[in-house]
């Protein structure tokens, strides 16, 4: 991507979409040379959607429950991201598994962002597997999709310390506050042409 041009990024959520919210708030207040071009949901009820609306950012609803598979419901999505001739798909709380064929079309520009420090515990759960794993440090994965679920090139991690008092949901609070950092700091990267050193790990007291 040459300096002029701004990279365009269509964003995948599924429900309140906080690291869309942080990565649009990002790009208006660092300066980040990318645009969000269209928000795209699997659910109607998504409260991501109407902060996208507000902010005048087109949005579409793409309900999985109306298709007979997975195939043909990315294939819906394949046509309309499409559409929007985006530089980078970025996965914000979009809770479903994507086909081969979908990663395949994107890789290379399709992002996810995971809550563990992979490839420790990928999938669900996360913040309660470290806890009773007796972890001393959790935190949160950006990386580049592979067809291997939460696999891929790590972009950048956060770590956070596992507290004796913690709970899954006070660990998961601090978690999200990292990960409002590193997602906009790894489109950033991507938007300037720039890989950072892999993996780039911030650390935190």
């Amino acid at each position: 991507m040459s300096s002029a041009e701004t990279l365009r990024l269509v964003v995948l959520i599924s429900g309140r979409g906080s690291n869309f919210i942080a990565i649009h708030k990002a790009i208006a207040e660092q300066h980040i040379r990318a645009d969000i071009v269209a928000v795209i949901s699997n659910r109607a009820d998504a409260a991501g959607l109407d902060y996208a609306k507000q902010a005048g950012i087109p949005t579409h609803v793409i309900e999985h429950q109306g298709f007979p598979d997975r195939e043909s419901f990315d294939r819906e999505m394949m046509r309309v991201i499409d559409s929007y001739q985006p530089g980078l798909v970025v996965l914000a709380g979009f809770m479903r598994i994507l086909s081969g064929a979908f990663v395949r079309h994107y890789r290379g520009r399709l992002i996810n962002i995971h809550p563990s420090l992979l490839p420790k515990y990928p999938g669900l759960n996360t913040h309660q597997r470290a806890i009773d794993a007796g972890e001393q440090v959790h935190g949160a994965t950006v990386h580049f999709v592979e067809e291997e679920v939460d696999s891929g090139e790590i972009i950048i991690q956060a770590k956070v310390p596992v507290l004796a008092s913690d709970t899954k949901e006070k660990l998961a609070a601090r978690v999200l506050e990292q990960e409002h950092r590193i997602y906009p700091a790894a489109v950033r990267w991507i938007a300037d042409g720039m890989k950072p050193p892999k993996p780039t790990m911030e650390s935190l007291p």
